[in-house]
């Protein structure tokens, strides 16, 4: 990979901050997460959404589980914050525009946002240039995971503060990692400080997922093996729990596609919905 590759944007990632634009864009009021500056960081080529992965209906479900797991995090961050938590970890942040978006919970808290060292050199520079800057209570800490690189040590450097409680937020990420790397994860969480918590999304099994839903799944398998990002882990929700307790981690909980369609859809008309592909595991320490 040559520097100009290296320093870009993460497609995935561009594709999670479109989907989340598009919920405001294209799904009718009233909207469950609303964040359009993600599409600014972006800044695709006109006619996106006319994008094969844009398509409004085939992507609607995906679209609606983005923002279903950014809408209960933030929430959590927020209640956390609430009970006087100030640390707040975002693992494989891609384009999250929480410190842009919310600088009146932002500017309280320390927000760290752990990714790769070029997309998220891209991603400072985007925010210079569209005059949000780097706040000083923003921390981007670069840590090469294809390397190995712990990403402890960064934190520290960056000013993270050990004996401090933190919200973990590690979303779109666990299905890209071998089952030995979310348990590695896991463990680092779960030697935080007493008080954090740890909030983490992983995708089920072709199996669990509804039949109406399973075509576009594997084709969004197939998508991720020809870009280089092949799905390493799927799992089920007791595999899951299993994983945080064996790592430590106190009261694992799952939560399911079914109760954030009831927690943030209950009311639309639409029939908008999140997918039953992916779910929630939330645990503290």
């Amino acid at each position: 990979m040559d520097a100009r590759q290296a320093v870009a944007a993460d497609r995935t990632a561009v594709r999670v901050a479109l989907w989340r634009a598009m919920h405001v864009q294209v799904d009718p009021p009233p909207h469950v997460f609303a964040d359009e500056i993600g599409l600014q960081l972006a800044a695709p080529d006109d006619g996106w959404q006319r994008r094969p992965d844009m398509a409004v209906k085939a992507t609607r479900r995906a679209r609606a589980s983005i923002v279903a797991r950014a809408r209960f995090i933030e929430d959590l961050v927020a209640a956390q914050a609430d009970q006087g938590v100030s640390q707040y970890l975002i693992l494989g942040a891609g384009l999250d525009t929480f410190a842009q978006r919310r600088p009146e919970l932002a500017s309280g808290l320390r927000v760290f946002e752990v990714d790769q060292p070029g997309p998220q050199a891209w991603k400072r520079q985007r925010l210079i240039e569209l005059g949000f800057g780097i706040p000083p209570w923003l921390r981007l800490v670069p840590v090469d995971f294809e390397a190995g690189q712990f990403w402890w040590k960064q934190l520290d450097d960056a000013g993270f503060e050990a004996g401090q409680p933190a919200t973990v937020a590690a979303t779109g990420l666990s299905m890209y990692l071998t089952r030995e790397a979310i348990m590695a994860t896991l463990r680092h969480v779960a030697a935080l400080a007493p008080g954090s918590t740890l909030a983490m999304t992983f995708m089920l099994p072709l199996e669990l997922v509804e039949p109406e839903e399973r075509p576009g799944r594997q084709m969004t398998e197939k998508f991720a093996r020809a870009a280089g990002t092949p799905f390493l882990s799927l799992l089920t929700p007791s595999e899951m729990l299993a994983l945080a307790r064996e790592a430590g981690l106190r009261e694992p909980r799952h939560v399911s596609a079914a109760s954030l369609t009831e927690r943030y859809f209950a009311d639309r008309t639409d029939g908008l919905r999140p997918s039953s592909s992916e779910e929630l595991l939330v645990a503290t320490v």
